[in-house]
């Protein structure tokens, strides 16, 4: 959780990405600050929706942006890639005690899913991924991308994670000359931290 903050856009309506991508994107607004971002921050009513102060609503919604502007250019050249990889953040899983039976594996590293829990995030995303052809990484933390990307021979990557994770990831994608795409989380924090499969979906 690099934010020092925590967030919850699940109240959000579910056209406030692809809405802040496209009304950001025409207007160059990711690569502005100040009263541009603010008035959006206003007019999606971020402060209201997650009780961020606006310092922190203003980083929040720069960093969604830049993930969207990125997926926007990287968007046709991740459609042409043939060995994919998912990137999930453990943190999402329904349980983080022994009641998750996915198993660690140093190695890799990732967790294993061992579709334990039906209504389980990680498990649905798992499940949905594998039959679309993707390598699927459950991580505990980013610094495992790096690790996996110099191991195996991707074209393309998908990442969930929060928006700050999303920026330095796509920095580390690149250095190795990948394509990539992004789904955001929409409620951060230690566990519990939830991403919109159908986002997903239509990414992958």
């Amino acid at each position: 959780m690099p934010y020092k903050f925590t967030f919850d856009l699940s109240k959000v309506p579910r056209l406030f990405f692809t809405e802040i991508a496209r009304v950001s994107h025409q207007r160059g607004v990711h690569k502005k600050v100040g009263r541009a971002v603010q008035r959006m921050i206003e007019k999606f009513r971020i402060q209201e929706a997650t009780g961020l102060n606006l310092s922190d609503a203003v980083l929040l919604l720069q960093d969604f942006i830049d993930m969207q502007a990125r997926n926007i250019l990287e968007r046709e050249k991740f459609v042409q890639t043939r060995k994919r990889a998912l990137f999930l953040p453990h943190c999402s899983r329904k349980y983080m005690d022994d009641r998750c039976k996915a198993t660690f594996d140093p190695s890799i590293p990732s967790y294993i899913c061992a579709h334990c829990s039906p209504d389980c995030l990680i498990n649905k995303a798992v499940s949905y991924s594998e039959k679309k052809g993707y390598d699927v990484y459950i991580l505990p933390g980013s610094s495992c991308i790096s690790k996996i990307l110099k191991e195996k021979q991707y074209d393309g990557v998908v990442g969930v994670a929060c928006g700050e994770e999303l920026r330095l990831a796509g920095q580390m994608l690149e250095t190795f000359g990948l394509a990539g795409q992004a789904v955001p989380l929409i409620k951060n924090g230690c566990a519990n931290t939830f991403f919109n499969l159908e986002t997903l979906a239509n990414t992958l």
